[in-house]
């Protein structure tokens, strides 16, 4: 796959002395994964005329933000997993102090990428960087997971509109953010950036319901993490508030939005509906 062999070919550091930190960071990063942020990103940039080659700093950048947000939410302060993706967590293979060190790094090494690596007009990189940056502040995948915090154990169930608010922050944000930078850089007038930003919003929605379901049905040999931990937890999750069944809707509605939200787009969307179906279905 084009994008597997640019993340493989990363190259953060030759200094000896920072061998340790690389490696942490390449363990991460090369731990397979869905890449559905990356693949958002890249498709989204062909819909709207552009080589998905152009993109890849920038998909790349997206998914090293993506894999420092995982090492940091499996630390015992956060969720604190033992697994992801079927192997040790980063802080279990490597320790918390290099875990935490490998995920701030990731997020400096994101901006390099685009900065330094990416083509396009100052205007559009300044753009990217701007968005990438919202994703993941305060207002987006941070401040979500700081609401999603306060809602942990607090031994009453969450409201939707709250449940909806953390994920349409932590999770919902940099997905939405992947999609509209594939399409700031392809060139997409105002009206494609919006009608891609209403369908990324929903496949981020249908994205969580599905996580949460998973995590209430699977077994961590099929999950490659632990399973149920955030009924354990008491965390607020789409299963809790809306049972099984209707979290199960949650999810169907999300992905008919999102496929809607397609059908104003020109273009072959065609890719972008297939990515609905894969996120819908996954692990059913």
């Amino acid at each position: 796959m084009r994008f597997e062999e640019y993340l493989e070919g990363l190259v953060f550091s030759e200094e000896p002395r920072l061998a340790g930190l690389v490696e942490v960071m390449r363990y991460s990063m090369l731990g397979g994964g869905k890449r559905v942020r990356p693949t958002l990103c890249m498709e989204v940039a062909g819909v709207f005329g552009a080589d998905p080659g152009l993109v890849l700093p920038s998909a790349a950048a997206v998914e090293l933000i993506h894999t420092y947000s995982l090492i940091h939410d499996d630390l015992p302060a956060m969720d604190d997993d033992d697994y992801r993706r079927g192997r040790p967590t980063a802080h279990k293979k490597y320790g918390e102090a290099m875990a935490i060190l490998a995920g701030d790094a990731f997020f400096g090494e994101s901006l390099t990428l685009i900065t330094l690596h990416q083509e396009g007009s100052a205007e559009q990189v300044l753009e990217v960087v701007r968005e990438l940056a919202g994703s993941t502040g305060v207002n987006g995948m941070v401040g979500g997971q700081v609401i999603d915090m306060n809602q942990t154990g607090v031994g009453e169930a969450t409201d939707p509109e709250t449940l909806c608010m953390i994920h349409t922050f932590k999770t919902g944000a940099l997905i939405r953010s992947s999609a509209r930078i594939g399409a700031i850089l392809a060139g997409a007038d105002e009206r494609g950036q919006a009608a891609i930003s209403e369908y990324a919003m929903e496949l981020g929605l249908c994205f969580q319901i599905v996580d949460d379901v998973l995590d209430a049905t699977s077994t961590r040999e099929v999950l490659g993490k632990s399973a149920g931990s955030d009924a354990e937890q008491g965390k607020a999750t789409f299963v809790g508030v809306y049972g099984l069944d209707g979290a199960r809707k949650e999810a169907d509605t999300a992905a008919e939005k999102a496929l809607a939200a397609l059908s104003t787009i020109d273009g072959d969307t065609s890719g972008l509906g297939e990515l609905v179906l894969f996120v819908r279905h996954r692990g059913f």
